[in-house]
This record gives structure tokens, sequence and C-alpha cells, in this order.
């Protein structure tokens, strides 16, 4: 944790003692944020961008696929995206297919900067990563990917 971290995290009281501030953490009780509570965050927001075609790997994409074939069912939001989330802190893991033409390093930064707004408004976790892998690029006109609705 950075030393300004630990200065958001800590406060001095008037006897001198240290005790933590968080969001999360009050004198009134704690709150816990499931793994797939930021996972579906980070995987929408990451959708929301535009530029990004679908998000997992080939394998993740083509199961999708299928699931989305089956009547009631519908495509993971957490698709393609992997967290660790402590008491605190989270860190992301995305894969990402993007579109062809897209500048990769702009949409990288796009993304980047949403996820975090995401789940840093709606969690109070403070995201200290987003690791990003471009595993492909869509070119239109391929009948291999599948289409997913998302908010452009």
């Amino acid at each position: 944790m950075s030393t300004s971290t630990a200065e958001k995290n800590t406060a001095v009281s008037k006897a001198g003692n240290t005790t933590e501030v968080s969001a999360l953490v009050t004198k009134q009780g704690a709150t816990t944020i499931a793994d797939t509570v930021v996972q579906k965050i980070a995987g929408l927001a990451a959708r929301e961008v535009s530029g990004v075609y679908d998000l997992g790997g080939g394998a993740a994409r083509a199961f999708s696929a299928i699931r989305e074939r089956i009547p009631g069912a519908s495509a993971s939001a957490g698709q393609g995206v992997s967290v660790e989330v402590g008491e605190k802190q989270a860190a992301i893991d995305l894969q990402l297919l993007v579109e062809y033409g897209v500048s990769i390093a702009d949409l990288a930064r796009s993304v980047r900067k949403n996820v975090i707004t995401a789940i840093e408004q709606m969690t109070g976790l403070e995201v200290v990563e987003v690791n990003i892998n471009v595993n492909d690029v869509h070119i239109p006109g391929d009948e291999d990917e599948p289409q997913n609705d998302r908010v452009q």
C-alpha cells in the first residue's frame, strides 16, 4: 500500500492512537463485497467502452455463444474478468477482444478509467490495478465471432 493510501485509510485520534477509517468498515459494522460483484461491475464497465467488441478468451466466448442459444440463459457479465478482492482493495485482470482500427493504447486507458471509476463508486473499494490482456481483434464481417448486445 502506498503512503498516500495509508494516510487516507488511517486517522490519528486525540489520544495518539491510530484507527482505521474506511467506507466499508465502520464502528457500526463491516461490509464485505463478494468477488462476483466486483467481477460483474468490471465486466459491464469494460463493455461500455466503445471499441471493446467482447471479453474473454476464445473458449470463453465460444461457450458464451452456446449458452446464449439456450432459451432463458444469458451471457455472463463477468466473462473475461478475474478479480482479487480484499477488505479495502481490489485488483482486476481483463481479457479483451477489440474492434479493428481502434487504438489499443487509448482503448486500454479508457477501459481502465471506466472500470476503476465504476468499482470505486459502487463498492468503496480502492482499485490498485487493472491489467488488460488484448487477446484478439474483431474484423467486421467475421462470421465466427458471437454478436453480443452492449451499451455503446
